[in-house]
This record gives structure tokens, sequence and C-alpha cells, in this order.
């Protein structure tokens, strides 16, 4: 990016939600802080007048550096000379979006970045005429994520691993496929689950519900809290998928993992772990058997 930018190009990195938009944004102001570079943050929460003070800059060249969600792709959106793509877990974009944010400029180089190593991620690389780049080492100070199928004889194994990551000091997401009980389909559900680890683990720590349903201050509240260690366990839908970053988070539990995509099982993985302790994640299939499993 400070290449394209002192080249006289502009960059724009696109992901695909708000919470990861603005952690990038934080962390990009922070290190280009004693640089001459503008940098942007353009989303769907921007004001209507922030907004269009953003795109005039765009448009003139003012922001060198702008990071958006599919806001970046919209008609009016302009840039003066972008020289840089850089589109965050491409995965979750379509190539007609992709397509869109790169024709907005003459060319531009383009770098697509994925932590999760899907088919279709390796087909677009084949395919796509990419040069690959892979980064097969741990982040400094980083330990290797214990994965473990967690079946029902197996609960007690789980939640005492649990408690001993709690009484350490250290947190627990608990992931479902579904906020409410449904009549449909037999499946975990948040506000059921909410309730069962509040009884569990309540009365020594703070435990807490987050799904897309909520109002965004609310859920802004909520992830400020866990990430301050003021709520210990988060029980949540995939709305934490991407862009959270709680590196004392160490235990990810997957509910009905069955009913999630590959990816998602991925990025789910990915949001524990962050920091310099042992992280697990639990696949945990209480109801049913795996698919092709004879247990």
């Amino acid at each position: 990016m400070y290449a394209a930018v002192t080249a006289r190009y502009q960059a724009a990195l696109m992901v695909p939600t708000e919470v990861l938009a603005e952690q990038h944004y934080a962390k990009l102001t922070k290190l280009f802080a004693d640089f001459p570079v503008k940098i942007s943050l353009l989303t769907g929460a921007t004001t209507a007048a922030a907004r269009k003070h953003i795109k005039a800059d765009l448009a003139s060249g003012a922001t060198d550096i702008v990071i958006g969600t599919h806001a970046l792709i919209q008609k009016d959106v302009d840039f003066a000379n972008l020289g840089l793509v850089i589109i965050d877990e491409q995965h979750r974009f379509g190539v007609n979006q992709r397509k869109i944010l790169q024709e907005k400029g003459l060319k531009p180089d383009l770098l697509a970045m994925t932590a999760t190593p899907i088919p279709r991620t390796l087909a677009i690389t084949a395919y796509g005429e990419m040069d690959v780049s892979t980064i097969d080492e741990l982040p400094a100070g980083r330990q290797p994520i214990t994965t473990s199928w967690v079946r029902k004889n197996q609960l007690r194994e789980a939640l005492a691993t649990i408690s001993t990551e709690l009484a350490a000091g250290h947190q627990v997401f608990a992931i479902t496929p579904l906020i409410a009980e449904s009549e449909k389909v037999d499946l975990q559900n948040a506000e059921q689950l909410y309730e069962d680890l509040n009884k569990a683990f309540g009365d020594k720590y703070q435990v807490a519900l987050l799904h897309g349903q909520m109002k965004n201050d609310e859920k802004d509240d909520i992830m400020r809290r866990f990430s301050q260690n003021e709520i210990q366990v988060l029980v949540s839908t995939t709305v934490v998928e991407v862009g959270v970053d709680v590196p004392n988070a160490t235990v990810m539990m997957i509910f009905d993992a069955d009913r999630f995509g590959l990816a998602q099982l991925h990025q789910l993985r990915g949001r524990v772990g962050r920091g310099r302790s042992a992280a697990t994640a639990f696949w945990w299939q209480i109801r049913r058997t795996m698919p092709g499993s004879s247990a």
C-alpha cells in the first residue's frame, strides 16, 4: 500500500464486514501515523455527510488509502488513480464484486487474501492466472490450535477443559447455527445455550448472548466488553466469523458443526489462538452422529 501511495497511486482494501473494516482502519491509521498518508473508512454505517466528503476525496485523489466493505463498489464511488486493490477474506465476495472494484482503476494490481484453504480458493488461484504467495508459519509466539470432535460421551471432558481455561483467566466462544428454537430442525440454538451456560458458569463468570438480530449499538457494546474481558463466555451465531480479534480467547465451541461450511469452520476456529496461549476448538455433535460416521 505504501509503495502504491509513494508511486502516486491510491490503494483500496475491501473486507466483508464493518467490524473487520474498522479493525483494519484502526491498525493502519496507527501504522501510518508518522507518514504523510491519508486513510479513510467507508462502510454502510458511514454517515451521509462523511460519505459525501470521503467520496469527494477519493475522486480528487486527496485520500491515499481507503478501507471499506461492499460500500466501495457502489456506482457513485470513484477513484482519481486506483493502483492497488486488496480483497481480504476474498472467498466472501463474488467474482463480479471483485471485478467491479478492479474496474474502478486502470488495470490496478490485485492482491486477494484468505486464511481459508477451500477448493474454491484453490480454483481461483489455479485458473485465474494469479501468482500464489503462501504464509505457512504462525505469527511469532503463537501455538497450534488443538481441534477435537466432541461426542455426547465426551461432554464432561470438554466442559472440564472449558472450566480450566476460564479459571486461568481465558475466554470462551460458543457458536450455534440458530438464534432461537425451531420446530423444523432439531439444532442447538443460541438462546437456549445461553441459558444453559449461564446456569453452568454464571455464578463465577459473565456470560453474554450475541446474534445478528440485535441492534448494532448493542452488538458493539457486547463485543467491546468481550474484548476487554468483562465477558468471559460469549454465546453467538456466526456474526463473529471474521474480524474479531480477542487474543485472550482460547476455546471455540461449535455446536452442530455439520451445519456449517468448511470456510466457516476455518474462520471460526481462527477466532481463538490469537495470543500466546494454547487454544482448543471443539466441533460439538451432541444430537446426531457426523455424516458418514458409524458412531
